[in-house]
């Protein structure tokens, strides 16, 4: 990707979001877009060390309980590095959630309407994924959702949810993929580059050295983040929406944490 920079215009024929003025270079927008890939699996790696350090004989199998921990904190990374890029832009992160008043009473349908489809295209390949690897989700479910001490699985249920809906949607289709358009990348680039990382995301949330744990995670979202990456495109003004359904998802999954809480 070049690392020229490029204003990001509005797009003719598209609902566009609020305009941001400045020259993010395609090197900096390739960075954002691989971000969340990449922090995951480092945070888990300096949980695993310190879970060696403190003497388990297991530490890598260990640190994947920790995920909505070390998820939470690569969205503080996030978020920090998209404050940094919108302010270098003459913006601020605000802009990305504020709603358009103007179109509240045709957003607001809209947005139902996407929800109740992406709710069927997540859970569906979710669970069939993984009956056909596993032959019973469960067993899915119990790979990814391990015991914590409870002041962790508290601590997780409260900040994993608030801070994956403020940082994971804007990153991937208010900040990467309108400066995939400006950057002059064709209609599938843009669309199909943000919704495959934000599915493979799932790779390292947690890094299960497992086949069939990594395809389920590579592909159990896909169909769901490119319904996002096609409504997004056209219509950018439901993202703060679906910022908000996406945090009540995220915090049923903080429910089933604290569950399991030892």
């Amino acid at each position: 990707m070049s690392s020229a920079p490029v204003t990001v215009p509005a797009s003719p024929g598209v609902d566009a979001a609020p305009q941001l003025g400045g020259a993010p270079s395609g090197r900096q927008v390739l960075t954002m877009l691989l971000l969340r890939l990449v922090a995951f699996a480092a945070a888990q790696a300096v949980v695993a060390l310190l879970l060696a350090a403190g003497g388990s004989v297991s530490p890598w199998a260990d640190s994947a309980a920790w995920w909505p921990l070390t998820a939470t904190a690569a969205n503080v990374l996030t978020l920090t590095l998209l404050a940094r890029r919108m302010r270098a832009e003459g913006a601020s992160l605000r802009d990305l959630y504020r709603p358009d008043r103007a179109r509240v009473r045709r957003d607001v349908p809209a947005a139902l309407l996407v929800t109740l489809a992406g709710a069927a295209l997540a859970a569906g390949p979710n669970m069939g994924l993984a009956t056909l690897l596993w032959g019973d989700p469960q067993v899915s479910l119990d790979l990814l959702v391990r015991p914590l001490p409870l002041a962790a699985a508290v601590t997780s249920a409260v900040l994993f949810p608030v801070t994956t809906a403020l940082a994971e949607l804007p990153t991937y289709y208010a900040y990467v993929q309108p400066r995939l358009a400006a950057l002059g990348r064709g209609t599938a680039v843009v669309v199909a580059a943000p919704a495959l990382l934000h599915a493979l995301q799932h790779v390292t949330l947690p890094l299960l050295l497992d086949a069939r744990f990594l395809v389920w995670r590579a592909l159990m979202f896909l169909p769901f983040t490119l319904l996002l990456a096609v409504v997004l495109r056209r219509r950018p003004s439901l993202l703060p929406y679906l910022l908000v359904v996406h945090l009540l998802l995220d915090a049923q999954m903080g429910v089933l944490v604290l569950l399991a809480a030892s």
